[in-house]
């Protein structure tokens, strides 16, 4: 029984011990976070926080392209609120092409717009499908001064996602 007295107290006074050092080595450490008195922990300093967000647009339908707008204004809205930072890409390709097409869209005013409020938005028009409706056209296919062309609108996608950008199809 002595012997596990002495073990008990043992092992109590050294985790005690490492606990205390612990604490004082972080304490004195000049710019440190300050120790919260109330846990005993070490408060981290906030951090501002990134996220990353892509856009399929794959549809001509000016209702689905209204969406995935309000869809992109509402992230980018809702993480300044909360003083982080967002990245937005809105990726058109197949029928939804004619979004990002200066002839054909129906929502390029807005695209404008969001353009000059939105520096964190960007719009990529797929290459491919371009250059097939070119051909189908037997005409140049001009897009909306926003939109930059991406050789392949799916393999962007794929990039993306692989580089940890969460995906959101409206």
């Amino acid at each position: 029984m002595n012997k596990t007295i002495v073990v008990f107290a043992s092992l109590t006074f050294t985790g005690a011990f490492l606990v205390s050092a612990v604490q004082t080595t972080h304490a004195s450490q000049a710019g440190s976070p300050k120790l919260n008195a109330n846990a005993k922990m070490i408060v981290s300093p906030k951090r501002v926080q990134s996220h990353r967000l892509v856009v399929q647009v794959d549809v001509n339908d000016p209702a689905l392209m209204n969406l995935a707008l309000n869809n992109v204004s509402n992230t980018v809205q809702h993480y300044s609120e909360i003083g982080q930072k967002v990245e937005v890409e809105l990726v058109a390709f197949g029928p939804g092409l004619h979004m990002l097409r200066d002839d054909t869209s129906p929502v390029k005013a807005r695209i404008r717009s969001m353009s000059e409020t939105m520096p964190e938005v960007s719009f990529s028009a797929c290459g491919n499908t371009k250059e097939n409706m070119a051909r189908t056209e037997a005409k140049e296919i001009p897009l909306i001064s926003q939109a930059k062309v991406t050789k392949s609108g799916v393999v962007r996608l794929m990039e993306l996602q692989e580089q940890g950008w969460s995906y959101l199809r409206p």
